[in-house]
């Protein structure tokens, strides 16, 4: 007990501690209240400076190169991956501070102020009519009911106006956004470059599955929450700092610190049971895209599909999506609802009962410097509370913002690396052998040439299939082209890198600007609009009375394929059809034709583009194209088409090719025998049964 009095401070101790406290308080509120300022200072700084725990998104990507679409997981989190996503996605929508945007952002700033400051009134005009209330004095409770009417109509003109400019502002995001997408899409006039970003993002690269959804509905969703969250965080924030001068002001700093102390400890717990509700936001983003590219695939296919009778299938596929998409929100709705009990039991009751705690401090206890407060100024403590429950409610939609955010980051960094070159493609097992590897490691040169020459190129496809390790041929104007070999074997590819749509692995290759060259598949692209649009396409009408074209001259190019009766059949060159479904086949290769003789380029790239034509219009619009001086590149198996060409290029399916002059006579009485000879083989089995037989029956007579 002698040692226990020794070592507890007496009352006097106590006493003398109490005055020094008394007589220094001003100056410790002082240090405590700048103290308190370079916290928050740091541990905002420290927040958007961090680096982001675990591997980064660029390391992720290294690893998952090569591992298939799903080995890559975009990294979802409120943290410095975000702060810098954002920032960059924010240079967009916000180009200049003299922009509309930023116009737009001032004046929901000034709104979002005025309103705190009607907050801040009304909350000290709660108290005061409560205090009336206590105290039974009718005349100032009247008088501050009147207030309180009268300061209902600047508050519900603002809350109106605050609605009106941030949906205005999410529009305007969402058009800032989609016009900085559209032109990496689909390019800009503005740009030289044809990257055919809209291409080689479907096809070269496995990052990006539906790009439809992200720019239609995951653009949408971002503009709408960053529009959102600036007035859901601006204003708790700014109440806490407001909240935070008055209630050091009225209780003192000593309470700010202790209140801040017990928010920010109970908010260390809350962040560590909230669910990864940004990850949650970006797959439900992602289920449903796939969800709709399931529906969009049958719809397209749907003729195929009624055909097969595919229908048990297809529903099973539609199904099996929807399902993912179900078991996913069920999942996050069972995660929000415990997740929404710990939040409410936390910021609203723990919270509010530190803010009635930290106002009873001046009741209970005489402070130094701090004068007896009225009801008004005890709502303080609970005040702030509040606004700081607010700004935590706020984390939940910082997080599904972090979501869309990462949604549109991906779009735009895929298109940023696939305009570069660097593409991300699940590779074929044989891609990693040593000599596979050194080829798709390379790149090839192409040049800019009136003539079409490849000095051994090699062939190879999205996924690393080397189809032909190196091609060399020659091809002048005019000297017209016929490609054959099987399924397979490259013959498309090599149009696709005529086009400049795949990259080139290695060699020299000397080609027109793509530009020079047109594409007449075996199913034509029909696009929406007139039927003057679908033979002038990609032209407009006023691109074609630029040309000095007419609407006769058109007549006249449809006369040479023998489809100027569709003009009064349709209702004119101004009638609008899903094409497609009004045209048969033959008909859409004829409309396909008749646009390359529109346009009159110098190569043309027909892929079995006269299947569906008789021989005779083939004929005719194989002439035609060479009297307009048009270069064809065939690939089609008719040999009615071998006369109509000079030079062949064959492949042989196993990498091999040979590429000569064509004798279409020669070549035809060669396939002629060979068909011949194939018939008579074909006979062969049957004469020999026939022997067979022969040779039993002459041996049983022979026993007769």
């Amino acid at each position: 007990m002698a040692v226990q009095s020794k070592l507890a401070p007496s009352k006097e101790q106590l006493a003398q501690i109490a005055n020094a406290y008394a007589r220094h308080r001003p100056l410790v509120r002082r240090g405590l209240t700048i103290a308190f300022v370079f916290y928050v200072i740091s541990s905002t700084y420290r927040s958007f400076a961090a680096r982001p725990s675990g591997t980064s998104t660029a390391s992720s990507r290294r690893r998952a190169k090569g591992k298939g679409a799903d080995a890559f997981k975009p990294r979802v989190a409120v943290d410095a991956v975000f702060y810098q996503r954002l920032s960059r996605i924010l240079r967009i929508v916000i180009p200049s501070i003299r922009s509309k945007e930023a116009l737009l952002l001032c004046m929901h700033s000034s709104l979002l102020i005025f309103r705190t400051v009607i907050s801040l009134y009304v909350a000290a005009l709660d108290g005061k009519i409560v205090a009336s209330l206590v105290r039974a004095q009718l005349g100032p409770f009247l008088l501050n009911i009147a207030k309180w009417l009268l300061v209902a109509v600047p508050a519900t003109w603002t809350n109106s106006w605050l609605s009106y400019v941030q949906n205005k502002l999410a529009l305007a995001y969402r058009t800032r956004l989609t016009q900085e997408v559209m032109r990496q899409y689909l390019g800009d006039e503005k740009d030289p470059q044809d990257l055919k970003v809209f291409y080689k993002l479907a096809n070269l690269d496995d990052r990006i599955k539906n790009p439809d959804q992200m720019i239609t509905h995951d653009i949408q969703r971002f503009s709408t929450h960053l529009a959102a969250i600036y007035a859901n965080v601006a204003k708790p924030v700014l109440d806490v700092i407001l909240y935070n001068y008055q209630l050091s002001q009225n209780v003192g700093a000593e309470g700010l610190v202790l209140l801040t102390l017990l928010v920010q400890a109970s908010a260390a717990l809350l962040r560590a049971l909230t669910p990864a509700f940004g990850q949650y936001t970006a797959l439900s983003a992602q289920l449903a895209g796939n969800l709709r590219h399931t529906h969009s695939r049958l719809a397209e296919f749907s003729e195929e599909v009624a055909f097969f009778g595919g229908e048990e299938t297809e529903k099973m596929l539609v199904e099996r999506e929807y399902a993912g998409v179900v078991k996913h929100e069920t999942r996050v709705l069972r995660k929000h609802w415990w997740h929404s009990c710990v939040e409410e039991g936390i910021v609203k009751w723990l919270w509010g009962s530190f803010g009635l705690c930290i106002c009873a401090i001046p009741v209970f206890f005489k402070l130094p410097g701090i004068a007896a407060l009225d009801m008004g100024g005890r709502t303080e403590g609970r005040s702030y509370a509040n606004a700081f429950g607010r700004v935590m409610y706020s984390y939940k939609d910082l997080s599904e913002l972090a979501g869309y955010t990462t949604r549109v980051a991906t779009l735009l960094e895929t298109m940023s690396d696939v305009r570069k070159g660097k593409f991300e493609k699940a590779l074929v097992s044989s891609a990693s052998v040593e000599e596979n590897a050194r080829i798709l490691r390379g790149r090839g040169v192409i040049i800019e040439s009136e003539e079409i020459q490849f000095e051994n190129v090699p062939i190879v496809t999205p996924n690393g299939d080397i189809l032909v390790r190196s091609l060399s041929f020659y091809v002048k104007p005019g000297q017209h082209l016929l490609i054959v070999g099987p399924n397979g074997c490259g013959k498309s590819s090599l149009f696709r890198i005529l086009g400049g749509l795949w990259p080139v692995y290695g060699g020299i290759v000397r080609k027109p600007p793509a530009s020079q060259f047109i594409l007449i598949p075996q199913r034509p692209y029909l696009s929406l609009g007139t039927l003057r649009d679908q033979v002038i396409y990609p032209h407009s009408k006023e691109d074609m009375e630029a040309r000095g074209i007419t609407d006769e001259d058109l007549r006249a190019i449809l006369r040479v394929v023998q489809m100027d009766n569709i003009i009064e059949r349709e209702g004119g060159w101004d009638a609008a059809r899903e094409w497609r479904e009004a045209l048969s086949g033959g008909d859409q290769q004829k409309i396909a034709w008749a646009r390359l003789f529109y346009h009159k380029p110098k190569y043309a790239v027909l892929d079995e583009a006269t299947s569906l034509v008789p021989p005779d219009m083939e004929g005719m619009m194989m002439e035609h194209a060479t009297r307009l001086g048009i270069t064809l590149l065939t690939v089609s198996h008719r040999p009615s088409l071998w006369k109509y060409h000079s030079m062949i290029l064959q492949y042989d399916g196993q990498g091999g090719y040979v590429f000569t002059k064509l004798d279409a006579e020669k070549r035809l009485a060669l396939q002629q025998e060979k068909e011949a000879l194939d018939l008579k083989l074909l006979e062969v089995p049957k004469l020999r049964a026939r022997l067979a037989e022969l040779q039993e029956l002459a041996a049983e007579r022979s026993r007769v």
